[in-house]
């Protein structure tokens, strides 16, 4: 039991629990909010936390706004659903949108993946 307690001491001041490990797409993340991608959502939208889900621990490089939190923002966005993904171009993508969607759409690279459709989202 002691162990125990100090190994998860250990770990939770060392960082050591692999907390620091490099999440799978990371960087489709930071090359999306690179080149202008922002996503729209609400934390009660079940399809904005599904799109989260897709990219896991690497969502933390996402750019994002809280439509709760920063309704004008939201508003001055022209934002009238969740998820909304909007392009350094000003192109609106209502809804959820597969990772192969949004790394075409602002050219970016990502790791091996096929193209789901919608039926599989």
């Amino acid at each position: 039991m002691k162990k125990t307690v100090l190994l998860i001491i250990f770990c939770l001041i060392l960082g050591a629990c692999g907390e620091n490990q490099p999440g799978e797409y990371d960087d489709l993340a930071k090359c999306l909010t690179e080149r202008g991608m922002q996503m729209y959502g609400t934390s009660w939208c079940g399809h904005c936390q599904k799109q989260k889900a897709e990219f896991a621990e690497s969502f933390d490089f996402i750019n994002y706004t809280d439509c709760d939190l920063e309704n004008l923002k939201c508003q001055e966005a022209s934002v009238t659903g969740y998820p909304t993904w909007i392009t350094s171009k000003g192109e609106i993508l209502r809804g959820r949108q597969s990772l192969v969607t949004l790394a075409k759409k602002a050219n970016c690279e990502l790791p091996d993946l096929t193209e789901k459709s919608d039926s599989e989202k």
